[in-house]
């Protein structure tokens, strides 16, 4: 597949705000794994490679269920599913749907 001149420039400031950014960020902090309230940082972790992965975390006023989203560095994926199995364990957020 060709990739035009414009495609490769937005590829390499995506790899570039990645490593300035997310990972810099990660490693200068040494993270094991961020949070965030809702899916909003999975596009960050999308753009750069990143695992991502998403538990129950409540309901709102409505009962809407909301999540929270831990994400990682590369190779970091049993860190962040052992993060995620804690925070279920702890809150034991999630109810099983009515029948």
């Amino acid at each position: 597949m060709w990739i035009g001149e414009k495609e490769r420039i937005a590829m390499e400031m995506m790899e570039n705000l990645s490593r300035d950014g997310f990972e810099k960020l990660m490693k200068e902090n040494e993270q094991d794994a961020t949070v965030s309230l809702g899916p909003g940082m999975s596009g960050v972790l999308a753009i750069g490679g990143y695992p991502g992965i998403t538990v129950p975390a409540g309901y709102n006023e409505n009962g809407m269920p909301f999540g929270i989203c831990c994400g990682g560095l590369k190779g970091t994926e049993l860190k962040l599913v052992q993060v995620a199995f804690a925070w279920e364990q702890s809150t034991l957020a999630r109810l099983a749907p009515a029948t």
